[in-house]
C-alpha cells in the first residue's frame, strides 16, 4: 500500500487552497497512493496566516469541507483534511477523513491543545481508529505528536499501522533555513516524529507546509524509526512512500505495562 503526504504553501486566498487541495491530491493518486493527509488547519488557514474571517464561519466550512468530498471522489482517492469545525457554538481544531467515495467517516479533534491555543479552540474529549482499503491509522495533530506520545500510543495499542501527524512548524517571515532533514542541529521536531514510530513499532506519517523557514520537513517513518522519504523544505509537494503492514507490529506498544 502507498501512503502520501501533501505539502501546500501558505496561501489565505481560499480559491488558491481549493486549487492545491485539488492538485496535490491528484498527485498523490497518479503515484497509487490510497490516501493523503494534508497539514493541520489546513482550512480555513492555523491563526495568523492572513485568511479573512469570513472563511472561518459555519456556513464556509461545511462548504469548504463539500468541495474537498467532491475532489476526493472526483480523484477516487481518500483524504485526511484539517479544519476547523463548529460543533455546535463551539470551535474544534480537527482532521476530517474522507474516503475514495467522498463520504466522511469521522474526524479526530485535537485533544491536547497547546497552550496558546486556549484561546481559539476546544479541545477534544475523544480519540478514534479509522480505516480505509484495510489500513487502520489514528491522527494526533502537532501538539499532540510532539509532546503527548499517549496520544499515539493509544493508537498503537488499539491496532493503528499509521498514525497520521498533521502539524504546523516554522513560516515564512522569519527562522533558520534548515538543510538537511533529521540532522542534530535541527529543532527536535523529526527526532520526535522517529521515535514515535520506533517506540511503538509502527508508521508515523508526519505532514507540515511548505514554508521558508520550516522546523520540521514532511516525512514518513517506518516503524524501526527510519525516515523512508521527506520532502525538501521549503518546496510544495507530494510525499510518498509504499508501507509494509505486516511490519508494523505495535509490539513496543503493546508490551507497555501501565501503573495500576
Amino acid at each position: 500500500m502507498k501512503i502520501a503526504l501533501a505539502s501546500p504553501p501558505i496561501c489565505p486566498d481560499k480559491e488558491q487552497k481549493k486549487a492545491w487541495l485539488d492538485q496535490l491530491t491528484e498527485a498523490a493518486k497518479s503515484t497509487g497512493a490510497s490516501i493523503v493527509c494534508f497539514p493541520e488547519s489546513f482550512l480555513p488557514g492555523y491563526p495568523g496566516m492572513g485568511y479573512p474571517s469570513s472563511d472561518r464561519t459555519p456556513d464556509a466550512l461545511e462548504k469548504a469541507l463539500a468541495e474537498a468530498q467532491s475532489i476526493a471522489a472526483r480523484h477516487r482517492i481518500a483524504i485526511i483534511l484539517p479544519m476547523d469545525w463548529f460543533i455546535g457554538d463551539k470551535l474544534y481544531n480537527v482532521a476530517q477523513v474522507i474516503d475514495a467515495d467522498g463520504q466522511i467517516l469521522g474526524y479526530q479533534a485535537k485533544v491536547q491543545l497547546d497552550p496558546s491555543e486556549d484561546e481559539w479552540w476546544t479541545p477534544g474529549d475523544t480519540r478514534q481508529l479509522f480505516e480505509v482499503n484495510g489500513l487502520v491509522f489514528g491522527i494526533a495533530i502537532c501538539h499532540e505528536g510532539f509532546r503527548y506520545p499517549e496520544t499515539v500510543r493509544w493508537a498503537a495499542r488499539q491496532g493503528a499501522k499509521v498514525v497520521f501527524h498533521p502539524h504546523f512548524s516554522g513560516g515564512n517571515t522569519e527562522g533558520v533555513v534548515l538543510q538537511e532533514w533529521g540532522h542534530k542541529d535541527n529543532p527536535y521536531y523529526e527526532k520526535a516524529m522517529q521515535m514515535r514510530a520506533l517506540e511503538n513499532t509502527i508508521y508515523f506519517a508526519s505532514v507540515n507546509y511548505a514554508t521558508t523557514y520550516q522546523e520540521s520537513g514532511s516525512a514518513i517513518i517506518a516503524p524501526d524509526g527510519t525516515c523512508l522519504v521527506h520532502q525538501q523544505y521549503g518546496q510544495p509537494g507530494i510525499t510518498v512512500s509504499d508501507i509494509n503492514l505486516a511490519k508494523a507490529t505495535g509490539l513496543l506498544a503493546n508490551r507497555f505495562k501501565p501503573i495500576k
